[in-house]
């Protein structure tokens, strides 16, 4: 009895390590689990991370650059209403001022971050194709 009980168990063990894995291959089990339709509905961009992050770095640095042109705008505009109050004209002339050196610190950073981005593109891929261009 102890005999064939080891010689039913030596089948069974032998059965689960070669037949039921060959069995269970053999079926045709849809293994994608759901993953097409996901992806499918999440709509994700093809784009590559340089150029997202050169596409929002633009971005950025052209809103800025709106708000600094309008404050120049500003400064003109109270200059131009002072009726020659010299402290409206100081404040304007300080508001101009402001906005030009916000433009200037605007291109500085968009400069540096341009060619951070160019030379991460060129070290990563080994190619020189150009950050910043909408291609």
């Amino acid at each position: 009895m102890k005999k064939i009980t080891k010689s039913l168990l030596s089948l069974v063990f032998l059965m689960s390590i070669f037949v039921i894995p060959t069995i269970s291959l053999a079926l045709n089990v849809d293994t994608d689990l759901g993953a097409t339709q996901v992806t499918s509905n999440l709509k994700l961009s093809t784009k590559s991370p340089l150029d997202t992050a050169t596409s929002l770095i633009n971005t950025a640095m052209m809103f800025l650059g709106i708000i600094a042109v309008c404050i120049i705008l500003l400064g003109g505009f109270k200059w131009m209403t002072a009726m020659g109050s010299e402290e409206k004209i100081g404040e304007a002339q300080k508001l101009m001022v402001a906005g030009v050196v916000g433009i200037i610190i605007i291109l500085s950073a968009w400069g540096i971050a341009n060619y951070v981005l160019r030379t991460a593109n060129t070290v990563t891929t080994g190619t020189g194709s150009s950050a910043g261009t909408n291609n």
